[in-house]
């Protein structure tokens, strides 16, 4: 059976476009118009690196991924990768796998450490993986975590204590202390209502006791006053009086130049009823010293004196 021209056409069609991938996707790790030097490294994961995946060096790219194999028996894999040989880095530095943003895509990057041999091509460099923003959430939130569950457990066991302190009988005195003490707030309400009822319809009384009070205060203060000039006034005729049987007494003794001038009966007589009239004054003044210093508290009437 021969195939027709068109078959074989198509077919050569397909077999082109087929080349054509591969070509692009070769040279997209391999760039043929740059000389290169190939280094490799060895992981133990590379998840989400491959063919192509660009090499950076301080986030600029200096080359791709060019293959990735395993290495050895224990399932390690040797990641090859070129650099452009215009950029020169010491044997010591780090290749390290790390996320290029949140979606998850990831780069090779070339971390320089100093030394004196430089990488040739061909030189395997060390190999590190930097932690990807699940590992840096995961290691955040793990202390977190234990925290949590310690806060649940310390809260499920103080739910289950309070659970077994307010059994049916401490819930139900609760219960009653609260109704009591409601009654009481009740009662103390009334109190006040009452005393409040007291002291709106007395309240004139109140203010008219209030004002008397004043009053008699002031009184107070004035009776003592008025005491005081008492006090003098009674000390003046004590020291007159004195001084007056002082006098009758030189004359009554026939001694003195009083005697010499009025000696007789009748001036004596005078000046006898003199003292006696201040004696009785005096005494008059101590039973009733309202008739003299003009004050009132409680109105109360003067004294008749009596001689006894």
């Amino acid at each position: 059976m021969k195939l027709s021209y068109e078959i074989k056409t198509a077919l050569l069609v397909i077999s082109g476009i087929f080349l054509f991938i591969v070509m692009i996707n070769y040279l997209k790790s391999n760039d043929i118009f740059v000389s290169d030097r190939s280094f490799f490294a060895i992981y133990e994961d590379v998840e989400g690196v491959s063919t192509g995946t660009p090499v950076t060096i301080s986030g600029f790219n200096v080359g791709s991924v060019q293959d990735i194999s395993f290495f050895g028996d224990d399932a390690k894999l040797l990641l090859k990768f070129r650099v452009e040989n215009d950029f020169e880095f010491s044997s010591n530095s780090i290749a390290q796998i790390y996320e290029t943003g949140l979606i998850g895509g990831k780069a090779l990057a070339i971390i320089p450490v100093n030394g004196k041999n430089l990488a040739i091509s061909g030189d395997t460099l060390q190999s590190d993986i930097a932690p990807g923003l699940t590992e840096l959430v995961n290691d955040k939130l793990s202390p977190l975590q234990e925290k949590i569950e310690s806060m649940v457990v310390s809260a499920d066991s103080l739910l289950i204590a309070v659970n077994s302190v307010f059994d049916i009988e401490t819930k139900q005195n609760l219960t009653t202390s609260i109704e009591n003490f409601s009654a009481t707030i009740q009662s103390a309400k009334k109190s006040v209502d009452v005393l409040e009822e007291v002291l709106g319809n007395n309240e004139n009384r109140l203010n008219s006791i209030i004002v008397n009070a004043d009053q008699s205060l002031k009184n107070f203060s004035n009776l003592s006053e008025n005491f005081d000039e008492l006090d003098l006034v009674i000390e003046n005729l004590s020291k007159s009086s004195t001084n007056i049987n002082s006098i009758t007494s030189e004359i009554k003794s026939g001694n003195g130049l009083v005697n010499k001038v009025v000696y007789d009966e009748v001036f004596v007589e005078s000046l006898d009823q003199i003292s006696s009239n201040i004696n009785l004054l005096l005494e008059d003044l101590r039973m009733n010293p309202k008739r003299y210093v003009h004050f009132s508290l409680f109105g109360k009437k003067n004294k008749t004196y009596s001689k006894e």
